[in-house]
This record gives structure tokens, C-alpha cells and sequence, in this order.
């Protein structure tokens, strides 16, 4: 059901849309930090901020989530 309720709003919900987007952006920034064996100082508050953002938006995405999920009970999201 979960998952359903992801691939609709990916489809029919830009706002949803736009932050899976960020998500993934955040994520392979964060990917590529992580691969360095050395991060400088910049790297390290960078690497912390991405972390705190990242999670920021995945809050933002589950409450809409739970927002589309309760409407869902009781009437389709429209297309």
C-alpha cells in the first residue's frame, strides 16, 4: 500500500516530486563524501548539514505521505 501511495504521488504530485528529487541529490552528494578517506573541514560541516537536510525532507515527504494516505482512506487522489 506504502509503496502505492509513492508511485501515485510521484506521478500526480509535484511537491512530492520535487523532494524525492533533492532526497536523491542530497544522497549522491553524500555518497560521494563518504568515499573519500579524508574529509576537510568544510567537507565535514557539509557532510553534517547534507545529513540534517536529508532528513528534513525525508520529514516533509512522509508527512505528506500520511496527508495523502488518510485522504486515501476515504476517496482516490485525484490524477
Amino acid at each position: 500500500m506504502a509503496e502505492d501511495l509513492k508511485d501515485r504521488l510521484l506521478e500526480t504530485n509535484e511537491e512530492y516530486r520535487e523532494l524525492v528529487s533533492k532526497h536523491h541529490e542530497l544522497d549522491d552528494r553524500l555518497h560521494e563524501l563518504e568515499s573519500k578517506t579524508h574529509l576537510t573541514d568544510d567537507e565535514q560541516l557539509e557532510e553534517v548539514s547534507l545529513k540534517k537536510r536529508k532528513l528534513l525532507i525525508k520529514d516533509q515527504m512522509e508527512s505528506l505521505l500520511r496527508h495523502h494516505g488518510g485522504a486515501a482512506a476515504s476517496q482516490p487522489l485525484s490524477v
